[in-house]
């Protein structure tokens, strides 16, 4: 196991910026998520870390070493692959054995240690077979076994689940976040679907265009949001953005719309325009008389809730209502915010803003 640090990571090609000045540490140990839309950085830093391309400026170190300029073989790592990159003209079993035998280790301890990934995995009767008879799913366990065989300091997943189908996803989910438990091994996991983040992550990283915008864990990115992009980017339905008609100053409880005020958790510092930020969890709908009254544009059904769409005087406005409750296409409805819950953006930087909530909270990973 080992710690991973990246300190003013860049990789440019020609005129095009992939990753800006990055720096992060990955902890030993845990397991690591990046996250963003395809073209975000992500998967040219996975590369950089395996040693796949070379930055263009920066430093990556592997526990006590530096590991920028080092090729794949002399960095104690091991990939999976979103298309498994097996070798199909041979058997599981050779496939297993392949990394070891070229590592020279001798015949008893590669027995040793097949025997022991195929138990972790389950795979044990596919040992026999050929890569060409196996389902995407047995494959991806092949692959996982490939690189755990050897036992390195850290895997580094690129989109690993992103050719199985959703069952298959999700199960492989919960058999990647049991593996790592088991095994404690540093893990580096590149996705853009933010379901696999949360039921994966310790930690979760979220990228856009080539910049790191939060480092955190998955509470603290779901509940206090570093950008409006992550904001957006993360929750289904993402977070309710309100536009107030006014900014705030430190200390200030209330921000003012259309209709009204709104109490909000106290500001920790000014702004002269403000978005207000709510999950729709946190919302409800109440009888007209609210300052946010508006009336249902759309209803959805999900089966253990519907989410209506509200227009409101200060935008549209996602509300999550108990499945025992069904809102009505066009109906007048008030709306309320769990104050406890709100958090403030910088309209004009898209900034979270310190408040007295958000300063309770503590990012638990490092970067900047």
């Amino acid at each position: 196991m080992a710690e991973i640090k990246l300190k003013n990571l860049s990789k440019r090609f020609a005129d095009f910026v992939a990753v800006r000045n990055s720096s992060l540490v990955l902890e030993d140990g845990k397991f690591v998520v990046l996250l963003g839309p395809s073209g975000c950085g992500k998967t040219t830093t996975l590369r950089m870390i395996a040693g796949l391309e070379y930055p263009t400026g920066g430093v990556i170190t592997l526990g006590q070493e530096d590991v920028t300029y080092r090729r794949p073989r002399e960095r104690d790592i091991a990939m999976v692959f979103q298309l498994f990159a097996l070798y199909p003209h041979m058997g599981v079993r050779d496939n297993l054995e392949f990394p070891l035998r070229n590592e020279g280790l001798a015949r008893a301890e590669i027995n040793r240690r097949v025997a022991q990934v195929a138990g972790i995995l389950r795979i044990e009767h596919l040992l026999g077979l050929r890569i060409g008879a196996l389902a995407g799913g047995d494959r991806q366990r092949v692959a996982l076994g490939r690189a755990i065989v050897r036992q390195p300091q850290a895997f580094l997943m690129d989109e690993p689940l992103g050719t199985l189908d959703a069952e298959f996803r999700e199960l492989m989910c919960v058999e990647l976040r049991v593996l790592h438990d088991r095994l404690k091994t540093t893990t580096v996991f590149v996705t853009h679907d933010q379901n696999e983040a949360m039921a994966l992550a310790d930690h979760i990283v979220v990228m856009n265009k080539g910049d790191i915008l939060q480092a955190d864990d998955p509470s603290g990115i779901y509940n206090f949001p570093a950008s409006t992009f992550v904001a957006r980017f993360i929750g289904r339905p993402p977070m309710n953005l309100l536009q107030t008609t006014g900014g705030v100053s430190p200390g200030s409880t209330q921000v003012r719309i259309a209709h009204g005020t709104l109490t909000v958790p106290a500001a920790q510092a000014a702004a002269s325009s403000v978005l207000l930020g709510v999950r729709p969890e946190h919302v409800r709908l109440t009888p007209p008389g609210s300052p946010m009254d508006g009336h249902i544009q759309h209803v959805e059904y999900f089966g253990s809730h519907w989410i209506a769409d509200v227009q409101t005087p200060g935008g549209s406005l996602k509300v999550l209502v108990d499945k025992g409750v069904r809102p009505v296409e066009g109906e007048a409805v008030g709306v309320e915010c769990k104050t406890e819950r709100v958090v403030l953006f910088d309209a004009h930087t898209q900034l979270l803003l310190p408040s007295a909530t958000t300063c309770t909270h503590q990012p638990s990973m490092r970067h900047g």
